[in-house]
């Protein structure tokens, strides 16, 4: 079994690459914004980014810093066969997932005008913000002392590997290739 966990900046391209892994490579998908979603549902709260951080967030300190990420390896370990954890958002989480066999952390990066103009156009539930918003959203979850919160910079800087995805889909497979044929 091999397991990926995912990182990277908001609109880089995480879920093209586990979509790569699903379907050349037979991956399964375990997705932690899927996770948090459910749980804002069951609250009644509106879905965007504002209440993906704060549920997530408030998951963390009620079970601890790696408590998402964990959920979704018992459910993978369950599964069996190869799993992509997306997206692995605090140094607690890549703690907790660096004690499993097999495992590895690739972090995904972009331009921060070709991710917005990205996020724009995938156009989700949390993707309706301005350019400014978008940049005020990823400043705050870039960097952070609370264990319970996001800091996607000590988690690309702990990653593995590092995907630049400026160009094209066959650019970012190459990527992708070179590092399968490494793990």
């Amino acid at each position: 079994m091999i397991i990926i966990g995912i990182t990277g900046t908001l609109g880089a391209g995480k879920g093209t690459v586990v979509e790569y892994l699903l379907n050349t490579k037979g991956f399964k998908h375990y997705s932690a914004r899927a996770f948090i979603t459910e749980e804002i549902s069951r609250c009644g709260l509106p879905v965007n980014r504002d209440s993906m951080v704060l549920v997530g967030n408030d998951l963390r300190v009620q079970h601890g810093p790696a408590y998402v990420i964990e959920e979704l390896y018992k459910q993978a370990l369950a599964a069996g066969g190869d799993a992509v954890i997306e997206s692995l958002r605090t140094p607690g989480e890549v703690a907790a997932m660096r004690s499993k066999a097999n495992f590895s952390l690739w972090a995904v990066n972009a331009d921060i005008k070709t991710r917005y103009e990205r996020v724009k156009t995938r156009a989700t539930e949390t993707d309706f913000i301005s350019f400014d918003e978008f940049a005020t959203q990823e400043e705050r979850e870039m960097h952070s002392d609370d264990p319970n919160k996001q800091n996607l910079a000590e988690c690309i800087k702990q990653a593995d590997f590092v995907l630049t995805n400026n160009g094209s889909f066959d650019e970012l497979y190459a990527q992708i290739g070179k590092i399968l044929e490494r793990i």
